[in-house]
Formats: structure tokens, C-alpha cells, sequence
């Protein structure tokens, strides 16, 4: 950038700030990293929570959390902000009656994060968990901070408020190109589980965390990643590169394909005795038919998607 004399011929700060963040794109690769020139710019600075009344609370979580049951008793919960811990403690009573208590009961789930855009670190741990067993305990994640020069280790937690989800009911994550930070980490950890499929678009790629710094005595900011997730299942990261879903659809599609993926799911167990039971009545080697029979029902099938990827499951 120093070394970039043309720069210093523009005489628009806008268009200035524009090309400084091309620049930065094209060098690093990160489209993250922007220059802003913002003159109006006032740092929003949020009421502590122990300061909101809960009426209050209540209404911001029904702003932003939208639940219904669906018909097949398939939950639907739309998020579009991730509560952190200190605001789940504070409404946990209202979050059960509110939601949980209503999408508890239900078969399967599809958990809407296609316009989660906001959230709080501390409530991965609490989102994760909720579809866990409570042991043995999970390492989900672990952020890098870099101003503290501190990695933090996120775990599921052995006791929640309310019920679990479990392990065992259908968990559906829908996306979209703007799903966004901390909504990425949780339906990363959640598909990196096995416990989750992602249907939807590739999540866009962002951060747990950035920071808008002044320049200096000046109206221009750097906006700058300034933490980073590596999932230890993994070893890798969703940012910049975003959460790649297992179904890719639109975004429109995403629900319709959700439920009838929730769908087929429910009919395969009945599908697969079928077909074991016509292997153990008719195939020619009767100990043999029933031994594949006995390997048929055994088999895991909860990460099916599609009825080709079923009858080439059964085949193999």
C-alpha cells in the first residue's frame, strides 16, 4: 500500500477507502479486512443486560427466534441472533416456555440459521449441547484471541436448563450465502459431529469475532478479524471459506428439501426391514440371508439425504 503512489491522487475519502480495501482483498486473500471512510460514525455500545427488563428481553427474543411445529410434528426454529451465556442465564425461564417447551415433543428438527447474521461466542457451547449427550463431554472448538494472545476451549456442557434434544431425532441446519459468524461455528460443529445436515448455500465465510479500529486522528476504520476458530475434529476453520452444506439448494428450497429429506427419513427403517426380510425368506442361502439380513437392520442410515443414495447404501 506504501508503496502505491497512485493512491495519492485521490481526492475522494470514500473512493479512497474503496480502493485500500480492493488492495487488501487482492493481497491477502481476505475479504474480511476492510477500510471504511465514516465520518458519521458513532461505536454502538449495547445496555447491560442486567439493566433490560425482562418484558423487555422477552420481546427481543420473540423478535428474533420464530418456532412453529410443521405438520409430521417436524420442529421449525428460526434464529436470526445467538444469545450469549449471561443472556441465556437471565431468560432461560422464558427461553423454555417461549420455545423449548414447544419443539421438545417433536420427531425431528430443522433449525433455520439462513438469517442468523449476529451472535455471542459464549452461546455455542449452550446451541451445541442441546443436541448432545451430556457425556462424555465434547471439544467443539477453540478461538484464538488475538489481542489477549489467549485460545479458548469450547466444550458441551454436562447439565443445561430444560431437556436435551438428544442425539437420536433428525437435525436439520438450513444456510445461506449470509449466514454469518457465529451462527457458521455452531452448524460447523454440529455437521463435524455427525449430529447435524446442512442444507441450504455455503455460509459466507466470516469471523467470530472483528473489530472496527479508528485510523489514527482520521474518519477512516479498519474493520479486522481479531480471533479464529480451528475445530478440533477437524484441525481446519469455516472462515473465510464459510460451511459448505451436505444438500446444496437455494436458499428458497432449503425448507421444502429439509422436510422431505425428514421425511424420507422416517420411512427407512420400514424400507430396510422390508428389505431384509425378503433377503431372509428368499435367498437361496437361507444362513446367509439371514446373517445380511441381521447387517441390513444394523446399518447406520440416519445421514441419508436422498432415496438413490438409500437403494445404493442397501446395495453395497
Amino acid at each position: 500500500a506504501s508503496s502505491n503512489t497512485e493512491i495519492l491522487s485521490i481526492p475522494d475519502p470514500a473512493t479512497l477507502a474503496s480502493v485500500l480495501t480492493e488492495g487488501v482483498k487482492n493481497t491477502i486473500g481476505d475479504s474480511r479486512v476492510k477500510v471504511t471512510y465514516e465520518p458519521e460514525y458513532v461505536p454502538a455500545v449495547p445496555p447491560p443486560v442486567p439493566d433490560i427488563p425482562p418484558e423487555h428481553l422477552a420481546a427481543m427474543i420473540k423478535a428474533t427466534v420464530k418456532v412453529e411445529v410443521l405438520d409430521d410434528n417436524i420442529a421449525y426454529l428460526k434464529i436470526q441472533h445467538i444469545i450469549g451465556e449471561e443472556m441465556a442465564q437471565k431468560v432461560g425461564p422464558l427461553l423454555l416456555e417461549y420455545i423449548w417447551d414447544k419443539v421438545l415433543p417433536t420427531s425431528a428438527m430443522i433449525l433455520d440459521l439462513r438469517s442468523a447474521i449476529s451472535g455471542e461466542l459464549s452461546g455455542i457451547p449452550y446451541i451445541v449441547s442441546y443436541y448432545t449427550d451430556p457425556e462424555p463431554l465434547i471439544h467443539i472448538d477453540s478461538v484464538y484471541d488475538r489481542p489477549s494472545d489467549i485460545t479458548t476451549e469450547l466444550w458441551s456442557m454436562p447439565t443445561l436448563l430444560g431437556k436435551r434434544y438428544g442425539t437420536s431425532k433428525p437435525l436439520i441446519i438450513l444456510t445461506s450465502k449470509n449466514t454469518l459468524g457465529v451462527a457458521e461455528d455452531v452448524s460447523y460443529c454440529l455437521k463435524n459431529l455427525k449430529r447435524a445436515t446442512i442444507v441450504g448455500e455455503n455460509t459466507a465465510g466470516g469471523t467470530v469475532k472483528t473489530e472496527k479500529i479508528k485510523v489514527g486522528d482520521t474518519d477512516f476504520y479498519v474493520s479486522v478479524p481479531v480471533a479464529k476458530s480451528v475445530n478440533p475434529i477437524t484441525g481446519k476453520s469455516w472462515e473465510i471459506y464459510g460451511v459448505a452444506p451436505d444438500v446444496e439448494v437455494t436458499a428458497e428450497d432449503a425448507l421444502d428439501t429439509a422436510i422431505a429429506i425428514i421425511k424420507l427419513r422416517a420411512e427407512i427403517p420400514g424400507l430396510v426391514q422390508a428389505a431384509a426380510t425378503l433377503v431372509a425368506d428368499n435367498y437361496a442361502f437361507p444362513s446367509v440371508g439371514a446373517h445380511l439380513a441381521e447387517k441390513l437392520v444394523a446399518s447406520e442410515y440416519s445421514m441419508i439425504y436422498t432415496k438413490e443414495e438409500l437403494k445404493a447404501k442397501l446395495s453395497a
